[in-house]
């Protein structure tokens, strides 16, 4: 037997990036609770509107499934005393498993003879439990940032206003806050207010319908959608394609509907993404584009009201549009009345971070940086990444800037553009703040790739020069993105960067301000990075047991690393790969530190070690020739063929033998095996 469970918290307005993220906790923690209620159930569904977080679970089962509890107590020898009779341990062991010493056994165990006790549990009524469970599930949902209310003891992402919660139909009740669950659901807050009963999901689906609530997300997402495409049409462009902002309006309305309004063209002189930026990340406006990809005058909102006069929410809209842009326009004019350069005086009073100094010393520092990465790997561009790093955070003092923050970089581009500046200096002004995100847009050009590099491995260098280090739950300098960016712009471009050294140079830069040695805060970005490394690789399917060997071995170029891992993760896939990786963890064993001196031929007595050394030096030109060139796939097949020889080896030969010239020549001859793939990888760390 069994019965559908429901449970819908309806609340003020919930931030829309903390909706998703709430229904997989919600769901992860009800599974949690039934499982541990031993309570059986079936497919798990989730809805959402700004308004309501929804679960439904069906074919939960009617009562809580039988349990057979087997533990074992104390030794026999401990439960009973000499005169046979129990305990305090006994007695405690019965008493904590609720049974009396009469109904407890012994057994016997490799140990000895223990107490031991078997009872089988019978399931009780779930509706009993469900209570429980739902007050704990509520109550455990982590939210980023979550608020009190009225004088309860409770803390939640938004006030609750009403519970439904029911099982079969019947009302499951427990009380969060001052709110009691019943079974009455609420239509939308303006069209449709009033309460409406809910007697399972499908109904709930049909009665919310009713009351201009869309409760399936990818209902509403379809609507706006098809919605926007009718919109295309009427206005002759296409919407311009933005993921993030669908995903978050999907979230803003419970019932939508997308209206068309119009720009004003004296607005239309700004740059186009400063007016997309503006429309949606203050507005949640979608933009439309020609053809050609050009602007066209009209947004596109997605209203939460089904408006008998659209025009009237689509005047609202543009008043408030038309506001926000005039403030744009008046900062455009005001900030070319100055050069971009002229602001660095300014940045030399604003403090980057307290530890740090300015934003002009930083700027001093990531300059030094970008133009020894131009000279090393572009030469002909290190006067051009010198501009490019001099004006990168000038923006930031500029009207535009201080009141769209999200616009940096942007604005620096384009003033930069007006000012006549070379066009790759303005796209690397832009460029030096990419990525921004895992899995982001990366700079286009070099001279971008080179300030972003350089601006952050002077940020992550200054911090851990300061102590600023991140947790395992703070990072407030986001260092971890930063690191990723730098070893995606690495990778993307195949820059052969020393990590090592860059990150040497960046601290020397920083020697007035450390509070720490150079040496050690050094190590430390390296590790922190290289963990970046193995965390990003992790998630691209590579072994880890293969990323762990190859970047233990050595973690100086991150592309020649990522070329091993993928050389590496081809030998594992070969069937003879266990027998040649145990054979090479037998030499790691043996040698243990090794032993660096010349194999003296002389000292080779048994053919199986004669033959291993010929062997050896047939190998060991082409390997070296193979790793120079960043071959190593060649260079591992190759390696790969001394296996035979060293299996042999072992079989015929006892290193450690008394004779100490004899048993050093044997160490240095399988020293020297060592060395040809302790260049690629430390095979002891493969599983």
């Amino acid at each position: 037997m069994s019965a559908e469970l429901f449970l819908e918290l309806g609340t003020e307005e919930i931030p829309a990036g903390f909706i998703p993220k709430a229904l997989k906790d919600m769901q992860r923690l009800l599974c949690q609770e039934l499982d541990n209620a031993r309570i059986g159930y079936g497919e798990i569904r989730t809805f959402a509107t700004p308004r309501r977080l929804t679960i439904t679970v069906a074919d939960v089962a009617r009562q809580q499934q039988r349990q057979v509890l087997e533990v074992t107590g104390p030794p026999a020898k401990i439960a009973f005393g000499q005169d046979g009779k129990p305990t305090k341990a006994a007695v405690g062991f019965a008493k904590k498993n609720g049974v009396s010493v009469e109904e407890l056994e012994t057994i016997k165990t490799d140990k000895g003879e223990y107490l031991f006790l078997s009872k089988v549990i019978e399931g009780g009524d779930s509706a009993t439990q469900l209570p429980t469970i739902l007050t704990s599930m509520i109550t455990s949902i982590p939210f980023k940032k979550s608020m009190r209310w009225k004088d309860l003891d409770i803390r939640f992402v938004r006030p609750i206003h009403w519970i439904v919660a029911t099982y079969g139909g019947e009302i499951v009740p427990f009380t969060i806050g001052d709110i009691d669950s019943g079974n009455l659901s609420r239509g939308h807050r303006f069209m449709a207010p009033q309460e409406f009963t809910v007697t399972g999901v499908e109904d709930y689906l049909v009665q919310a319908e009713e009351h201009h609530v869309i409760p399936e997300i990818e209902k509403r997402r379809k609507l706006i959608v098809e919605q926007l495409a009718v919109l295309e049409q009427q206005l002759g462009g296409k919407i311009n394609p933005d993921a993030a902002l669908l995903d978050e309006v999907v979230f803003l309305v419970e019932t939508p509907q997308a209206l068309a309004g119009t720009i004003e063209d004296v607005f239309l002189q700004l740059p186009p993404e400063l007016l997309i930026t503006s429309m949606r990340e203050h507005q949640r406006y979608f933009t439309l584009v020609d053809d050609q990809g050009k602007l066209l005058p009209h947004f596109v909102t997605i209203a939460n009201t089904l408006t008998k006069d659209p025009q009237v929410v689509v005047a609202g809209n543009e008043r408030v549009l038309k506001a926000r842009l005039a403030d744009a326009m008046f900062f455009w004019q005001e900030d070319q009345k100055n050069k971009l350069e002229t602001r660095l005086e300014a940045l030399k009073k604003v403090v980057y971070q307290a530890k740090l100094g300015t934003s002009f010393e930083k700027i001093e520092r990531f300059s030094t940086l970008a133009a020894n990465l131009a000279q090393k790997i572009a030469p002909a561009d290190v006067e051009l990444t010198k501009r490019a790093a001099l004006l990168a955070k000038c923006d930031l003092e500029t009207g535009m800037v201080g009141e769209f923050t999200e616009l940096q970089g942007v604005m620096g581009r384009e003033y930069a553009l007006l000012e006549g500046e070379d066009k790759r200096v303005a796209t690397a002004i832009y460029e030096h703040y990419l990525p921004t995100q895992a899995g982001g847009v990366l700079p286009s050009d070099d001279i971008g790739a080179f300030v972003s590099l350089a601006d952050k491995i002077d940020t992550i260098c200054g911090c851990f020069s300061v102590g600023l280090i991140p947790t395992g739950t703070a990072d407030p300098y986001a260092l971890r993105r930063s690191a990723i960016g730098v070893l995606a712009i690495i990778m993307d471009r195949g820059y052969a960067i020393s990590i090592p050294e860059l990150v040497a140079q960046s601290v020397e830069l920083l020697d007035s301000k450390r509070q720490r040695s150079g040496e050690e805060v050094s190590a430390d970005v390296v590790e922190f990075i290289r963990m970046r490394l193995v965390n990003l690789l992790s998630g691209q399917d590579y072994p880890v047991d293969v990323i762990d060997a190859v970047l233990s071995a050595s973690f100086v170029e991150p592309v020649v690393a990522f070329e091993r891992i993928k050389a590496l993760s081809v030998l594992k896939q070969r069937d003879d790969f266990e027998p040649l990786a145990v054979a090479f963890k037998r030499v790691g064993n043996i040698i243990k530190g090794g032993l660096d001196q010349p194999v003296d031929p002389a000292l080779l007595t048994d053919d199986s070690e004669k033959i291993l050394f010929a062997r050896l030096q047939e190998v060991e030109q082409k390997v070296a020739a193979d790793v120079k060139a960043h071959n190593y796939t060649n260079a591992l097949a190759t390696i790969s063929e001394l296996r035979e020889p060293v299996d042999s080896f072992f079989d015929s030969v006892m290193v450690m033998v008394d004779d100490v010239a004899v048993k050093n020549n044997r160490l240095a001859l399988l020293t020297s095996i060592s060395g040809l793939f302790k260049g690629i990888a430390d095979f002891s760390r493969i599983a």
